[in-house]
């Protein structure tokens, strides 16, 4: 076929078109360096300053493994073997936050750190060093972690009250393990409640990605300042799909004020015990299904008490903020600092009333177990925490507990609940210290760690 010069100029051309039409689609797939004059948007300038101050958690603890065989004399006697339970070493990893360079302060989340015997953290510039528990909060699950303060770098706390559902977050912690990871999304919702048993519960919903060890890390504005401390995510199959939860940033300082300065968290209540709106309940008190909570029991001396609140009575607000269950109220109660003044809303045989009252300091027993028994030396009882409380447990708390002490050493650790002595069901602190009056010879104590229930011998 003879070449055609029309045709050969036609070729060229299309050539030239494709060559340019790709040329075109390049340009267009890569982003500009700037728009309008003005560079695009990074982040990465805040997360320079944001990633220094955040740290991660690795936790040991000694836990006691029990066999039916070697719990059994005669077994023990045959062959010979001492009567001491073998250990095993569970390790956690978890995140945290660099609060105050000055003083080492990390805050992180309590179940990442409770009933540790080992803290390690390492920081943004791999040192490694040990860390100290200045104090821990089940109830909100905040933990105060102290670290040589050597050029260390901190978070500015931002006022969470601020946030508004649609602000911008980013999420810094190490997930699984891999190391430093960051995550963005949005404020989802705020004040969330209800999402777990007891508790104080005011949190921070984002769907920036937290997964398991990003716990304790930090949420922070576009700005780097920190709202809030990663805690929790709601998964179907304990990865993220979206639903994040962080402690926010004003409850967290609250918390960590009062744990530097006293050691624990205290609190305020009102005296009242309350059982939410069943529909059946509704309709006999003639209210709506949903809305507010009865008053079951008053406490004498209370402020409610005082104040002239009866069983029968329908809670419906605190100072204007609507109450729709008794987790509501117990949030209040915990969250509002002791001596503020309250209003209560309330109905009473179909009336709205309402009540002031001043929120006073809970009455919670604490005990030197020094004070009950020799072999308890070192270590520090309580009643049970909103957190430790559930169904069919009832005792007392060990709040801390001397790694040099007897207690220690027979396998006691901070967290623990001592639901029994010598095989005796103990109510709280002061019925435990009831028993520990008529000095047993023999202390065996049965122990709630966790979701095990296991015998432990002090001699």
């Amino acid at each position: 076929m003879p070449w055609n010069p029309t045709f050969r100029s036609f070729l060229i051309a299309l050539g030239f078109s494709i060559a340019g039409l790709f040329t075109a689609v390049s340009v267009q797939a890569g982003l500009p360096p700037a728009v309008d004059g003005q560079p695009l948007p990074s982040l990465a300038p805040m997360i320079d300053r944001v990633t220094p101050a955040v740290v991660n958690i690795n936790t040991r603890t000694r836990v006691q493994v029990r066999d039916p065989f070697f719990d059994d004399p005669v077994f023990r006697r045959f062959f010979n073997m001492p009567n001491q339970p073998r250990e095993r070493v569970q390790q956690s990893l978890g995140s945290g936050v660099i609060v105050d360079a000055a003083k080492g302060y990390v805050l992180t989340n309590n179940h990442v750190t409770q009933g540790a015997d080992d803290i390690e953290v390492t920081l943004h510039d791999n040192r490694t060093v040990k860390a100290r528990v200045i104090g821990s909060d089940p109830d909100t699950d905040l933990t105060v972690l102290q670290i040589p303060a050597e050029n260390l770098q901190a978070l500015t706390l931002a006022a969470s009250k601020n946030l508004r559902v649609g602000d911008f977050v980013v999420a810094v912690g190490d997930p699984f393990g891999l190391g430093q990871t960051v995550t963005s999304g949005i404020v989802s919702a705020l004040d969330r409640t209800g999402l777990s048993r007891g508790g104080y519960q005011n949190f921070i919903q984002t769907d920036a990605s937290i997964n398991p060890g990003n716990s304790g890390g930090a949420l922070v504005n576009l700005r780097g300042e920190l709202v809030g401390i990663n805690s929790m995510i709601f998964s179907p199959s304990g990865a993220s799909v979206g639903i994040g939860f962080a402690i926010p940033s004003d409850l967290a300082a609250n918390v960590m004020r009062q744990l530097v300065e006293n050691g624990e968290v205290r609190r305020g209540a009102l005296g009242v015990e309350t059982q939410d709106v069943t529909p059946e309940l509704a309709s006999m008190l003639s209210i709506g299904a949903g809305k507010g909570t009865v008053v079951t029991r008053v406490r004498s001396g209370t402020p409610a008490a005082e104040a002239g609140l009866k069983p029968g009575d329908v809670i419906t607000s605190v100072n204007g903020k609507a109450i729709g269950s008794g987790q509501d109220l117990h949030n209040i109660e915990g969250l509002t600092p002791i001596g503020t003044n309250l209003t209560v809303g309330l109905l009473r045989d179909g009336k709205a009333l309402s009540l002031p009252m001043i929120l006073k300091a809970s009455a919670s027993t604490n005990r030197r177990g020094l004070d009950l028994d020799a072999r308890l030396t070192g270590v520090q009882l309580a009643d049970l925490s909103d957190s430790q409380r559930r169904p069919g447990v009832s005792g007392s708390a060990v709040k801390d507990i001397d790694r040099n002490s007897r207690a220690y050493a027979s396998g006691l650790r901070t967290g623990d609940v001592i639901v029994g002595i010598n095989q005796r069901d103990i109510e709280d602190t002061s019925d435990l210290a009831e028993l520990l009056q008529r000095t047993p010879r023999q202390l065996l104590l049965t122990v709630v760690r966790g979701q095990s229930v296991f015998y432990l011998l002090l001699q």
